[in-house]
């Protein structure tokens, strides 16, 4: 974990850090309008989160007798590898947000946040594919990721980002924008 060590606050060591690009989705429908901003601040604990989508309510997949979501993308700018943001970042922060995990994948949940790309890299970590394959599934996270880095070319197909969202119809995906709910400034890269 990234800790300050100088008088000045950058880390100790800090040239020999890689900075690592790890492009994040956001989901929550358990008060969401709450768990979406507060997650974006407990992952600054980890690097620093320098581009933040819209936030976008989407219906729920699988169980439909539930809130409805909210969804948003972020890039985290992080000395943590993948393996290490994915197992202790991620878990500590999904717990102190009240996440619980349940049978269905698809169930109400305080926040859920993945990685969805990381760096330019293709990694498998445990049963999780990076680039996720939900990127070219699903609106909400494909258009959300084309806000923050439309030009980003997907490591695997060749395509940008700008190309893949384009091939989703937001209105006819169910997702509206929700201009109310703030990720920090909605900071731009």
């Amino acid at each position: 974990m990234m800790t300050a060590g100088e008088p000045d606050g950058e880390p100790s060591g800090a040239e020999n850090w890689e900075i690592n690009r790890a492009y994040l989705s956001l989901g929550s429908n358990i008060e969401p309008e709450r768990n979406l901003p507060a997650a974006v601040e407990l992952l600054g604990r980890y690097g620093r989160v320098s581009a933040a989508s819209t936030v976008w309510e989407t219906l729920p997949l699988g169980l439909a007798e539930q809130a409805n979501f909210l969804n948003a993308v972020v890039l985290l700018e992080t000395a943590l590898g993948a393996q290490d943001l994915r197992e202790e970042a991620i878990p500590a922060i999904e717990a102190e947000l009240g996440r619980v995990r349940t049978a269905d994948k698809n169930a109400a949940r305080t926040i859920d946040l993945d990685i969805m790309l990381f760096n330019e890299a293709v990694l498998q970590l445990g049963r999780r594919h990076i680039p996720d394959p939900e990127i070219m599934e699903r609106p909400f996270v494909a258009i959300p990721l084309a806000e923050i880095a439309p030009g980003y070319v997907h490591p695997v197909t060749g395509q940008t980002l700008r190309a893949i969202a384009a091939q989703f119809d937001p209105v006819a995906s169910g997702m509206k924008k929700r201009e109310d709910v703030l990720l920090r400034g909605r900071l731009r890269a």
